[in-house]
């Protein structure tokens, strides 16, 4: 029985412990006495560490940045008191945790994890190693409720303590999700071959918003289970929580349903692009061990020419061209080529469509389901003779979009979900519902237009906020124009480039952009306590495998930290320019573990801190 000798009160627990010895993973069941959330085992500090909290995390930072230890996103709260030593893991390392399948995964990955990267910071840290230290033998996890499901609003809080005489260290949490978070954290500040970690370190730690995630797009290029289960190992890392999947579009209907196959085999690219369920369970299976909610969205009644190829009677304007020559751009039949709307006053549309949500909310656990209702196109549902009809007899498209979302919004909540659309569907000049249709305890809406504005409204219409906006959080930006035949880029040369290079929401966003962006700004108090989050999204026009990830990373890790512990200093300046060298450093770890991140900087600037950084004001 191993046994640590605390102050306080102690409880005997059963504990499991996983360890790697010979390259070999060895189970066994141990009696281990644990500390309790209020105290702390070890003689760490000679102040409390309720003192240690006050600590503040830019003060951390500076401290961290300044030795070479690095930890992303910043924790809220981390103490290093002097003098900053650490000491070597033992090759013997364990981890004792509670017996839970989530845990026990992540368990097994982490210890791996940090026996064997032995990172070798781009800045060499400049921390000795402690003479009195002994080697750390093992890390202690507590957690105060096992039972706690994933979902929104899961309590992520962690306190790691590394004491200065190395042996034990101690994670305490409130569920096993903030747990991995801690786990995370302490495989971060490990470095070096033989690896070793930072002694007499106090970390606390929590989010700032409770919804932080990142949103791709399957439908338009097909993404293979392995490179969303590395996106999401990456998520993760960077200890956002949400996996946004937008599976199906007008281009591909790649999600194999049980209760209507010819979805997918007549509306996929293809047997070999499809995701069948047992493909979603390993992706599901895959988040729950990364601490990763897992939302799908099935777009409707838009997007969805994809349908068609099973259904023609119950889309409009499927499969004709988006932007016909003779036609104005309001009366275009679609923003881009792939057409298709589910029309409305086609019975048949709901006889469809609620299979697809049951087997949806079947496959996927998670509480939040995303039904879309994004950019309604007057010119579509005007193609269709039935739509005609009911508009000449002073009928509207508002009306008939009303008729779709009564037709589906009771369904969906009576499977114990809750709705998250786009803004659109308030927010449309053209095409929108009444409000009272949507009542805000059921319905939660994304944003992605007009930056704050559009948050503000919704907001202040009493609506939980999901923040995406489009001028900061979209990655597919600034790629320029994927039309072919496009007259603009055929300009004298005198003109210039007055278009962001034809991409409708360019420029790209840079990572300081993103980083910058403060998605509460100028809301009341009791509008911020509405914002859920926010999301950076990749759509997939001009992105499929190949570029995948440094699409993504690591500008979503800049939204990781601003959502995490957030992007101002005690002081309330925005803290980027000292992020930067930060990032770099995390960058670089991320593409050791197999994340291909886009890189920030020459390398030079990463061996010369602060020599690549500007002190006059660009205008």
């Amino acid at each position: 029985m191993a046994i640590a000798i605390c102050k306080g009160r102690v409880e005997a627990e059963e504990w499991r412990c996983l360890s790697l010895r010979n390259n070999q993973a060895t189970n066994g069941i141990f009696h281990f006495i644990s500390l309790t959330l209020v105290t702390v085992c070890f003689s760490l500090f000679s102040n409390p560490p309720r003192a240690a909290a006050a600590v503040s995390a830019s003060a951390s930072a500076s401290a961290s940045a300044q030795f070479g230890i690095n930890v992303w996103p910043k924790p809220r709260t981390m103490s290093w008191p002097q003098p900053r030593e650490a000491t070597l893991i033992s090759k013997n390392f364990s981890i004792y945790y509670p017996t839970d399948v989530y845990l026990a995964a992540a368990a097994d990955r982490y210890l791996e994890q940090i026996l064997t990267e032995h990172h070798h910071p781009l800045v060499t840290p400049s921390v000795n190693l402690s003479n009195s230290a002994r080697p750390l033998n093992f890390v202690d996890i507590s957690v105060s409720d096992l039972s706690a499901p994933l979902q929104h609003g899961v309590n992520e809080s962690y306190t790691l303590v590394i004491p200065r005489g190395g042996h034990a260290a101690s994670l305490m949490a409130e569920t096993l999700w903030g747990a991995m978070r801690g786990l995370e954290t302490l495989s971060q500040l490990v470095w070096g071959q033989p690896s070793r970690v930072p002694v007499g370190i106090y970390v606390w730690d929590s989010p700032l918003f409770e919804h932080r995630g990142l949103m791709l797009d399957t439908s338009r290029n097909y993404y293979a289970v392995e490179d969303i289960t590395r996106t999401i190992k990456a998520i993760s890392a960077n200890k956002l929580n949400v996996f946004h999947w937008h599976i199906t579009d007008s281009q591909s209907f790649p999600l194999l349903l049980p209760s209507e196959p010819e979805l997918a085999a007549k509306g996929s690219y293809g047997p070999n692009m499809v995701y069948t369920p047992a493909d979603v369970a390993q992706i599901v299976q895959f988040g729950l061990e990364h601490g990763v909610r897992v939302i799908p969205e099935i777009d409707t009644p838009a997007h969805t020419g994809s349908w068609a190829q099973a259904y023609p009677d119950i889309v409009t304007c499927a499969n004709m061209f988006w932007w016909p020559a003779e036609v104005d751009w309001s009366e275009r039949y679609a923003s881009e080529p792939g057409t298709g709307h589910l029309n409305p006053l086609n019975p048949k549309t709901y006889q469809v469509l609620k299979n697809v949500i049951g087997d949806v909310t079947a496959l996927f656990p998670e509480p939040f389901y995303h039904g879309g209702s994004d950019e309604i196109i007057p010119g579509c549902w005007k193609a269709d003779p039935t739509i005609q009809s009911f508009l000449s007899n002073n009928g509207t498209l508002s009306q008939i979009l009303e008729t779709f979302i009564n037709s589906t919004f009771d369904y969906i909540l009576s499977l114990n979900r809750t709705v998250v659309y786009w803004e659109d569907v308030l927010l449309d000049p053209n095409v929108k519902v009444n409000g009272a249709l949507l009542p805000p305890e059921h319905t939660i809406l994304q944003t992605w237009n007009n930056g704050p504005n559009n948050t503000k409204v919704l907001t202040g219409a009493g609506y939980r906020v999901i923040v995406s906006s489009s001028e900061f959080y979209y990655l597919d930006c600034g790629h320029g124009s994927f039309l072919g035949n496009d007259s603009q880029y055929d300009e004298p040369p005198t003109k210039g480039d007055t278009t962001n290079g034809g991409s409708w929401c360019g420029p790209f966003k840079t990572w300081q952009t993103i980083y910058n962006y403060d998605i509460t700004y100028g809301l009341r108090d009791e509008e911020s306590q509405l914002v859920l989050g926010g999301e950076v999204a990749l759509w997939s026009e001009q992105a499929d495998p190949t570029v995948l990830d440094t699409r993504i990373w690591p500008r979503a890790s800049a939204m990781a930290e601003a959502l995490w512990s957030g992007n101002r200093d005690e002081s309330g300046m925005k803290r980027s320019a000292e992020a930067t060298d930060r990032l770099n450093e995390w960058r670089y770890r991320m593409v050791n573990r197999g994340i291909r991140a886009e890189p920030l900087q020459p390398l030079w600037c990463i061996r010369n801190p602060g020599m690549c950084n500007t002190v006059h004001p660009f205008f």
